[in-house]
């Protein structure tokens, strides 16, 4: 009480005095500090009960004053004074003895604000950057500690000035192994960078005495490391000044004395700390992530985003190779994945709202639709997003190496084990957490590296032998066609999700690989032979149905193979291809519309459901995928036959073989399957690649011997269905029921018999129909200028 009434009646006495010019109240000011140290006798009092934090007060609202009061960039005598005593290096020393108790929140308050308020730039300075470099390594010594708000401000701020002017981060790296070599390597880089920042800002220090004595001449910036409270060289004032600052130079030399008997001397640090080879701000920041204080980490999570995103490649180098970032960020996502339950819904997976680091505030008790795990699944993508978000802001070279630990330390050693076991429930689950992770995931290092996780790096066409060279990739592919339904549905998912992402390695690993040389087609030289044949109406190498073995078992005046139906099938007409290759567009569009017959359609009889549906829903998603496949630097047109090896073995490959096999089973599977299957076929039918357009949408493509296409597996659906649809009385009102309980046009009632086949009639109907759009947009869109 007595000290507060000191404090208040100090404040009265400055306010009725005449004012003094703004040096000598900073120096008043100051040497009111050092003489508490130099008379007190109880170096146990708080200092909440001493003058100092007034005094700290004043002398940084003197400094503010003076920086307003003066041109831009200017530097006044008072800033002149702190620099040239060294004052930040002996309050360093003061926050770092905790002499009196309190007094490091004081130093990093008054560090903080300094750093914050004034507008010139002070860091360049080695007697500003050389004691916050000192007081950074005091942050995050202790968890929980009572300066952490404190310490966690001046981090931030420090992290600030280094975004503003990045090459200062160099004075913050020690990774030197010697400690002499380093002291002098420091002293050459801070001096270098130092004169670069000044070149860089209007603001100069030319102007005063410090950057003269400690960035021009390095004999004066020898001594720059010995804490001072002293005052300027007596050789550069003179006469009554000068006599003034001997007295205050005397009262510093008592201070000193003060200082090394209480233990707070850092004579000697200067080397010690040299030895350390770390990237202090990081690591100091590092410890503050692991504060229980939910503030404090999302603060110290926003300080490593700032340093992550500097361009410096030293700082860079030093950052993934000489701190614990790449552990921390591995480490948390391992905990918080390992805390999540065994067995979760993968809908509640699926569904579960979008996470931002920093903002996943939970209420279990608030929470109506909480499921078990929430409150671990919301933790986990936090986390994740955090990881996604720092890689995305980080330079280049950190992202990279950051990436690569994010696959190697946890989607290597933690989730492929998952993904791997044979408990369904455990595989349910993991697919269903991988598939949220490529959703999550948009920075560019980071999806590459998921990406090479789950499809490996190999780029060369694959054959039947090597399908298993990349396990993961292998047993995901398998799992498309899984005996558990659940489980080849969520696969698909996840691949369909992939497939949507901006990365030229999925499409290429799945599927381009194996149509480079275009060895699924038959290439034949035009010959006169040909010609005469093409006038008499026949197409060289078309397929003849009525030669198909599928067909082979109905009788001549079978009505499903009437005229009519055969006319759907490719016209045999010689036209059909126009001079530049490509197949009109109408034809194949009909070869599409017209594959199911009309005994298996219903849609025509329900409003909204007819093929313009499918047109708009194609061309915004093909713009889409234009969008991302732009820089890709794909042809416009296939590969001529002449460069491509037709004589190797043609294979689709292991991804479009599971496919095609879930394809030509497509009367027999359940619809959701269906769907998810058909939905996967028509993003792949998507990609403006000219093989994979030739490949999956031209009908008119000759095949070679034991080769498939997606026309053709479903010309062999479609002729297993006509034989189905004879044992299957009423088929037709049976399918147009089950379309409209599909659309919820009509109530559930009694069961149907053969309910899978006619729910993968509709399904195909519909999907031949998406095919013809696609087909369609893609055409109109290679033509338009």
């Amino acid at each position: 009480m007595f000290s507060k009434f000191t404090s208040i009646l100090q404040h009265a006495v400055e306010a009725l005095a005449p004012s003094l010019p703004l040096q000598e109240d900073f120096v008043y000011h100051w040497k009111a500090i050092t003489h508490y140290y130099i008379e007190t006798s109880d170096d146990k009092a708080p200092v909440t009960d001493t003058n100092i934090p007034s005094h700290l007060e004043q002398m940084l609202d003197i400094l503010i004053q003076e920086e307003n009061e003066r041109e831009f960039g200017e530097t006044g005598p008072c800033m002149e004074y702190l620099l040239h005593h060294k004052i930040l290096e002996t309050l360093y020393t003061l926050g770092k003895a905790d002499c009196p108790p309190g007094m490091k929140q004081q130093v990093l308050g008054f560090y903080t604000k300094l750093l914050g308020r004034i507008r010139q730039p002070l860091l360049p300075h080695i007697n500003v950057h050389r004691p916050v470099q000192k007081l950074v390594r005091l942050c995050g010594e202790v968890l929980a500690a009572p300066t952490e708000n404190e310490e966690i401000q001046f981090l931030c701020i420090v992290c600030a000035k280094l975004k503003q002017d990045p090459y200062l981060v160099n004075f913050f790296l020690e990774i030197c192994q010697d400690p002499v070599l380093h002291c002098l390597c420091s002293r050459q880089e801070m001096s270098q960078a130092a004169e670069n920042s000044w070149n860089k800002s209007k603001a100069s220090f030319a102007r005063g005495p410090a950057s003269e004595s400690f960035l021009g001449n390095p004999e004066k910036a020898k001594n720059a490391s010995t804490p001072d409270t002293g005052q300027p060289l007596a050789a550069d004032k003179t006469g009554a000044e000068s006599a003034r600052e001997t007295e205050l130079s005397q009262q510093a030399d008592e201070v000193s004395v003060s200082l090394n008997q209480l233990g707070m001397s850092s004579e000697g640090e200067a080397a010690a700390n040299h030895s350390s080879h770390n990237y202090n701000l990081v690591n100091s920041l590092l410890n503050l992530t692991k504060s229980p204080d939910g503030r404090i980490v999302v603060k110290a999570c926003e300080g490593l985003m700032l340093l992550v995103s500097l361009p410096e490649p030293a700082a860079a180098k030093c950052l993934t190779e000489n701190t614990a970032l790449c552990e921390l960020l591995t480490e948390r996502l391992t905990v918080f994945y390992r805390a999540l339950p065994q067995s979760m819904d993968p809908l509640d997976i699926e569904t579960v709202e979008s996470v931002n680091w920093g903002l996943d505030a939970y209420n279990l008790k608030e929470d109506a639709t909480a499921f078990p795990g929430k409150r671990a699944l919301i933790s986990f993508l936090s986390w994740l997003d955090y990881c996604d978000q720092l890689i995305k802001e980080a330079q280049k070279m950190a992202a990279v190496k950051l990436a690569r630990a994010v696959r190697e330390r946890f989607l290597v050693s933690v989730m492929e084990p998952q993904l791997m076991q044979t408990s369904e429930i455990g595989i349910l689950t993991s697919t269903a957490l991988l598939n949220r992770i490529i959703r999550q995931v948009t920075s560019e290092a980071l999806l590459q590296e998921t990406i090479y996780f789950i499809l490996g790096e190999q780029r060369e066409p694959e054959t039947l032998r090597d399908i298993n060279r990349y396990p993961l990739r292998h047993r995901l592919i398998e799992h498309c066609d899984h005996l558990s339904d659940e489980i080849s549905i969520m696969t698909l998912r996840m691949f369909e999700h992939l497939l949507q992402k901006p990365n030229e390695h999925i499409i290429s690993n799945l599927v381009l690989r194996n149509l480079e040389e275009r060895n699924y087609a038959e290439f034949k030289p035009p010959c006169q032979e040909d010609k005469d044949v093409v006038e008499n109406g026949q197409i060289p190498g078309a397929v003849d149905l009525e030669e198909d073995p599928l067909f082979t078992d109905f009788s001549p005046d079978n009505r499903v193979l009437s005229a009519d139906w055969l006319s759907v099938s490719p016209p045999q007409t010689p036209d059909h291809t126009k001079p530049d290759g490509k197949t009109e567009v109408h034809k194949i569009v009909n070869s599409f519309l017209c594959l199911v017959p009309d005994e298996a359609k219903s849609s025509y009889h329900v409003e909204g459901t007819g093929y313009d549906t499918y047109l708009r829903d194609a061309h915004r998603q093909f713009r889409d995928y234009c969008a991302i496949c732009l820089r890709w630097d794909w042809p416009g047109t296939p590969k001529p036959f002449e460069k491509c090896n037709l004589d190797s073995r043609f294979f689709e490959g292991h991804f479009l073989k599971t496919l095609f096999d879930r394809m030509g089973r497509i009367l027999d599977q359940p619809y959701d399957v269906n769907l998810q299957v058909t939905s996967v076929l028509s993003k792949l039918a998507l990609f403006p690649h000219p093989h994979i357009h030739e490949y999956l949408l031209d009908p008119y493509v000759n095949l070679a011997p034991c080769c498939r296409s997606l026309f053709s597996v479903i010309v062999r659906v479609v002729g297993d269905l006509m034989l189905r649809i004879q044992r299957i009385p009423d088929f037709t009102p049976k399918l147009l029921l089950v379309r409209k309980r599909l659309l919820g046009l009509e109530p559930e009632g009694p069961s149907i018999d053969h309910m899978t086949l006619l729910e993968g009639v509709i399904v195909l109907e519909e999907f031949c129909k998406e095919l013809a759009a696609i087909a369609f947009v893609k055409f109109h869109a290679s033509t338009t200028p």
